[in-house]
């Protein structure tokens, strides 16, 4: 079978890029898998791609327009000027296609058509959109929420809502989402939910647990960093011996970084940037803290349950619910309370057997999202989808 993933930017860290890796580098010992990166950041990926798996860059460009590798804030692109005009088409309400770029969209368009059969796996609303618009029938067109239709803007939903049945099938991470996907589209398009699918990792020699608290992400508002920071101000002054480190990069750097040394934490909070060794960090953590405003199924959080780290999460929509049981393999506090997620911190903090306890459970709930299990249902929704 031929999979062809597109991703926005398969150079990057987010948690869609690793999970998007991991599919196809658990499909391509039984199938012709590539993965399209619609844009380039860096010489090479972040996250490990199995070299069975083929990766293309569709237009050798930075987010920015500029190329990759033009030095920062520099230019050698004089079609980078058509960018100034806001995109007025249907996947510019997708925050990461809100410039205009014509380049950009026909790299984009003339790698759909050149594709002559198979599987077109899509990442993105805005690379969706331009699936399900243009992209030849022949192929098979699978469109991937990895957030949640919620979360999106009253004009993206519009320009989803019109344009997803054109799709073959829409896959969502959640329950809910799928809930709500179905409330919306009814029976327009088939829709399934497939849960984001931990890769099988050797397991490490076990390390002593340090009085530190992780969290991991992009450094943008929707991780909700902010708000950790605001409530580990609260777990310092009860608990001034634990630290906090903050493991991504994002455009709020500077503005976290500012934050962290007005509540006179800088000894005490550390923004450590990307890693590829999550896993090793998450084996010497005691607590993993998800201050999310909103999400799909985040992949770190499966990630930290897998290194038996228990988890103190807002419950904001959609995916902590439905992974961490409260006080069984974790703690669940009120979406955006930082007063609730302080506490629940500080709760762990105090009660190392409760640690011990939530951190064995977490481990065993992270079982049921194993690959090999989580591959078997694409393998079967790609098939299904073929004979259709």
């Amino acid at each position: 079978m031929r999979i062809r993933y597109v991703l926005h930017n398969a150079y990057g860290a987010g948690g869609t890029i690793r999970t998007v890796v991991n599919q196809a580098n658990a499909l391509c010992e039984a199938h012709d898998v590539e993965i399209a990166s619609v844009y380039r950041s860096r010489e090479q990926p972040v996250f490990p791609v199995d070299p069975r798996v083929r990766l293309v860059t569709l237009t050798g460009l930075r987010e920015d327009g500029a190329r990759w590798t033009d030095p920062r804030d520099a230019n050698s692109r004089l079609l980078r000027k058509t960018r100034w005009f806001r995109n007025r088409l249907p996947h510019g309400q997708d925050f990461r296609y809100k410039r205009w770029d014509p380049v950009v969209d026909a790299a984009v368009i003339r790698y759909f058509r050149a594709q002559h059969s198979g599987i077109l796996v899509t990442t993105r609303p805005g690379l969706n959109l331009l699936s399900a618009w243009f992209a030849p029938r022949r192929l098979v067109r699978v469109g991937q929420d990895h957030l949640n239709l919620a979360a999106y803007k009253p004009g993206l939903r519009a320009a989803v809502l019109r344009a997803y049945p054109r799709l073959d099938a829409v896959c969502v991470l959640t329950r809910a989402d799928l809930a709500a996907y179905r409330e919306a589209l009814g029976t327009r398009v088939r829709l399934e939910r497939i849960p984001n699918g931990l890769p099988s990792r050797v397991p490490g020699p076990e390390r002593a647990r340090t009085r530190t608290v992780l969290a991991a992400g992009r450094l943008g508002r929707q991780k909700g960093f902010d708000l950790l920071i605001d409530a580990f101000r609260t777990v310092h002054e009860r608990h001034p011996d634990w630290e906090l480190a903050i493991f991504g990069e994002g455009r709020l750097r500077a503005r976290l970084t500012g934050q962290i040394e007005e509540r006179g934490l800088a000894a005490h909070v550390h923004l450590r940037g990307l890693t590829r060794r999550l896993d090793r960090e998450l084996a010497a953590a005691s607590i993993f803290a998800l201050s999310s405003r909103f999400e799909g199924l985040p992949m770190v959080l499966l990630e930290a349950m897998a290194a038996a780290v228990p988890v103190v999460a807002f419950d904001c929509p959609t995916g902590p619910a439905e992974i961490v049981a409260d006080g069984r393999n974790g703690l669940l506090v009120p979406a955006e309370d930082t007063a609730a997620l302080a506490d629940g911190i500080c709760r762990l903090i105090e009660d190392a057997a409760a640690r011990e306890v939530m951190g064995r459970a977490a481990r065993e709930t992270s079982a049921c999202y194993a690959m090999p299990a989580v591959a078997r249902q694409w393998e079967r929704l790609f098939a299904e989808l073929a004979r259709a």
